[in-house]
Order: structure tokens, then sequence, then C-alpha cells
């Protein structure tokens, strides 16, 4: 059953969402096309944000 809150929390459609970088697993980074770091471009940075974790600061006291 869905609740009906859902009805109108949720969007109809999806949004399309276009990521400027991709996953590199050897470098263990995301890069651009061109093959930089994401974390050069600042306007990539401005337009996707950030996001912060506090799973380690409430398991570990050096964190």
């Amino acid at each position: 059953m869905r609740p009906f809150v859902l009805n109108f929390v949720l969007p109809a459609v999806s949004p399309e969402v276009t990521v400027p970088y991709t996953y590199d697993p050897a470098l263990q980074l995301n890069v651009l096309p061109d093959g930089r770091p994401a974390v050069d471009d600042q306007a990539v940075l401005l337009a996707t944000g950030t996001t912060t974790s506090t799973a380690g600061s409430k398991t570990h006291f050096d964190d």
C-alpha cells in the first residue's frame, strides 16, 4: 500500500539528470570529459553542490 502523502511529495515524473563527470576507479576520482579531476572546475563544484557525512565523527573520536 502506498502512503497517501507520497501522492503529493514525489514528482509525477523523475527529472532527467545529467552529470558533467564520471568516476574513474583507477584514480578514485570524479573526472571531467577532458580527463581533469572534477574538483579542478569551480563551475562544476558550484552546480553540483556538496554533501557531508557525520558517520565517521560518530564512530571515531579522531575524525
